[in-house]
């Protein structure tokens, strides 16, 4: 059985976060803090904080602006982080709701209900909780009779869990998988960082996969072959988990939150990406110059530019290799397939295209896929 997307969606939250905005409250932030902590700084027992500017990030990353799940607090220096409201266990939890206008969405896109899937599975960088899986609780809400489980793969949780639904169409297991990627990663950065402020973006996309003979939907691509990758790195880390109180400490401390050396990620990750696509597509059968559109992980405007000219062996292009970062900012996994549930309805029957994230672990995952 070959397994097709025949739906994709992608929700964006109300609130949106102008790097502007995230600069005047970091600036304030740094200004009080360096003030505060003269004689330490003059002393050498604390490091004066640089300020910052909107050119400065929209050159470093490309982003200029970010939506986020809440926007309350994120900008209150006496907070620096988004207040959420705690629900009650028997209320629907926010990962869970973002995760729905996302499903909604791809599932209407494909033409199925819940009767036609009978596997859901959650996959971002974070989720709220351990247990109850968010997934189980995506399935209760939306009536589908089967099974649901959650994964964390970072940056590549979409395209890892897209390959884990490939492998149950093909294995016969399941008969329609609905992939979601609630990325609620605003609670995860830290907002007093001048290098990693303005990184992150909240957003929720889905992805639906059939068995080709089950497709109803004009918007139907083919999986040709899937690759993944993983590498031990400790570039891109974050340190929260349900041990922080058992270790002592400040929970909440600087290393718990998403950190990252950027250089050395830029130097490593780019290489292997570029290696392994072109690796992915010869698997397959297609010539890289035969791929139509590359839908790849929104990071840094700078890494996409470089993989793209290794790979084409030119200056990229928007059409070839769309670029949503200005607007979503990173979103974690979600965002190679933002870039394709944006960019694709041009393209035509024949014509083929590649998913690709990356990030951290390493984590590579891709897949080349088919207009039907």
């Amino acid at each position: 059985m070959q397994a097709v997307i025949t739906g994709v969606g992608a929700w964006t939250p109300e609130h949106v976060v102008t790097n502007e905005e995230l600069v005047d409250s970091y600036n304030a932030y740094a200004t009080r803090y360096n003030a505060d902590n003269a004689a330490a700084i003059e002393s050498g027992e604390a490091i004066e904080k640089a300020l910052s500017s909107a050119e400065f990030i929209e050159k470093a990353s490309g982003i200029k602006r970010r939506y986020a799940y809440v926007k309350d607090g994120i900008l209150d220096i006496d907070c620096m982080h988004p207040r959420i409201n705690r629900r009650a266990d028997e209320e629907l939890s926010h990962q869970a709701e973002m995760a729905l206008h996302a499903a909604k969405l791809a599932m209407k896109n494909a033409q199925v209900t819940a009767l036609d899937i009978d596997l859901v599975i959650v996959s971002c960088a974070y989720t709220q909780r351990s247990y109850p899986a968010i997934a189980i609780e995506v399935q209760h809400a939306l009536g589908i009779e089967g099974s649901g489980f959650d994964m964390l793969v970072a940056c590549s949780a979409a395209t890892f869990a897209i390959h884990r639904g490939v492998d149950a169409i093909v294995a016969g297991s399941a008969k329609g998988v609905l992939l979601i990627n609630p990325e609620l990663t605003s609670p995860q950065v830290n907002y007093c960082d001048r290098d990693s402020h303005f990184i992150f973006g909240d957003v929720a996309t889905a992805v639906v996969l059939q068995g080709e003979d089950n497709v109803r939907s004009d918007d139907a691509w083919k999986i040709l072959g899937t690759k993944a990758l993983t590498l031990f790195s400790n570039n891109i880390r974050s340190n929260f988990g349900y041990v922080a109180r058992a270790e002592g400490g400040d929970a909440f401390a600087e290393d718990r939150l998403f950190h990252q050396n950027g250089r050395k990620v830029f130097k490593e990750v780019c290489p292997m990406a570029v290696d392994h696509l072109q690796q992915q597509v010869g698997q397959v059968g297609v010539a890289v110059a035969e791929v139509r559109r590359w839908w790849l992980h929104q990071a840094n405007i700078n890494m996409n530019q470089l993989i793209t000219r290794k790979l084409l062996g030119g200056d990229p292009h928007p059409d070839t290799s769309p670029i949503v970062l200005d607007e979503f900012a990173n979103t974690a996994s979600a965002g190679s397939i933002i870039a394709f549930a944006l960019h694709h309805a041009d393209l035509q029957s024949g014509d083929y295209g590649v998913i690709c994230s990356f990030g951290a672990g390493y984590s590579i995952g891709s897949l080349v896929v088919q207009k039907l």
